[in-house]
């Protein structure tokens, strides 16, 4: 597999962290415990390196329209300055990436794809665009992507933003964004994240990336922020409830069975899109199978593609799992058959020949107090 370095590869270095290959990414795992990595980002900040993410710039007088053909959500209707999750779908209904859509405009917007399918989610935008009056340029390869999550990440980018605009950082809603200078660098700011805490996005230009980082980590230093690798990025987001392409979406998953059908806009927007009639047809048959969260009643965890038994009977098969550092026991994602997804079921996981107690539980997990 080809690998692909970010800007920060050489701070990432120099701080000790141990890689792995993520979507052909050398990526941080951790740098010293993953365990003090996620609870310094549910009890105070972390700084990820997510620059391995995809940047697609769509723009054109038919942006808004080329988009809600693209995707599965009426993307033309989200305000300036605001975000949205969405999926782009095969024309089967098979989900090729989860990503979010932001709007600068009637005629300009950024989508952000996972990093292993950045590319094919650029090659199929430009692919879907050619009836349209539009441009898309893939800005993946010059473009750099850190997060700063935690409660303390609102304190720290105001130590590094001009008074002037503190209110671009301290009104930003949810899934929102605003352009502004942090520690001298012109990004754009999004209230996104991907850990269930407040928190940041900044893109900027790989030649700034290095300065940001170390100006981000020099002012949180007084608030207890520490570097963060994957390892803690997949353990907060599961806490979170929140997929992960690979594990609970897949181009052979649906985004009914995965709980993600309030995203495809089958009703609220009109005319065709890629997988629309195979999405409708899904709808219509109903899912034999349901994404579910399992709280473990014992001390063992759960993994990917371990079974999911009852009374013995392989009824699923866990997608992610692992013991919550948070809520100190374990916790899985698995699809399930429908008839055992209501919430207090008892199920087990077959863990190597042991059936271990889980319970069905609502999703997410932990969910931050505000």
């Amino acid at each position: 597999m080809t690998e692909n370095y970010t800007a920060l590869y050489e701070e990432h270095k120099k701080l000790g962290a141990s890689f792995t290959d993520f979507g052909g990414w050398q990526m941080p795992l951790k740098y010293s415990s993953e365990l003090a990595e996620h609870h310094a980002v549910r009890n105070a900040a972390g700084l990820f390196d997510l620059s391995h993410m995809g940047e697609v710039w769509v723009s054109g007088l038919e942006a808004g329209a080329f988009l809600d053909y693209a995707l599965v959500g009426k993307l033309s209707a989200i305000a300036d300055g605001k975000a949205k999750y969405s999926l782009i779908c095969n024309a089967d209904g098979g989900i090729i990436d989860d990503l979010i859509v932001y709007r600068f405009g009637d005629e300009k917007y950024l989508v952000v794809p996972n990093a292993g399918n950045a590319p094919t989610v650029a090659v199929a935008l430009a692919e879907r665009a050619v009836a349209f009056n539009v441009k898309v340029e893939d800005a993946s390869a010059i473009t750099s992507l850190i997060a700063v999550q935690g409660p303390k990440a609102e304190a720290i980018l105001l130590k590094l933003t001009a008074e002037a605009q503190h209110a671009l950082v301290t009104d930003l809603k949810y899934y929102a964004f605003n352009e502004l200078t942090v520690a001298g660098h012109n990004v754009i700011l999004a209230r996104t994240g991907y850990t269930g805490e407040d928190g940041f996005e900044l893109f900027v230009p790989n030649d700034g990336a290095a300065s940001l980082w170390a100006s981000v980590a020099e002012a949180g230093a007084e608030f207890g922020i520490v570097p963060c690798g994957l390892a803690s990025r997949d353990s907060l987001r599961l806490e979170a409830g929140m997929p992960l392409y690979g594990n609970e979406l897949s181009l052979e998953g649906s985004p009914f069975e995965a709980g993600l059908g309030g995203v495809v806009a089958l009703k609220s927007k009109e005319g065709d899109f890629v997988g629309r009639s195979a999405l409708e047809a899904a709808k219509e048959a109903g899912s034999k199978r349901k994404l579910v969260g399992l709280k473990g009643l014992g001390r063992r965890a759960g993994r990917g593609h371990y079974p999911v038994l009852k009374d013995g009977a392989v009824v699923g098969e866990v997608t992610s799992g692992q013991p919550s550092p948070t809520l100190g026991h374990p916790v899985a994602m698995a699809y399930v058959d429908v008839e055992h997804a209501e919430i207090g079921t008892a199920l087990d996981i077959d863990l190597r020949g042991k059936a271990e107690p889980f319970e069905v539980v609502a999703l997410p997990f932990y969910k931050r107090q505000k």
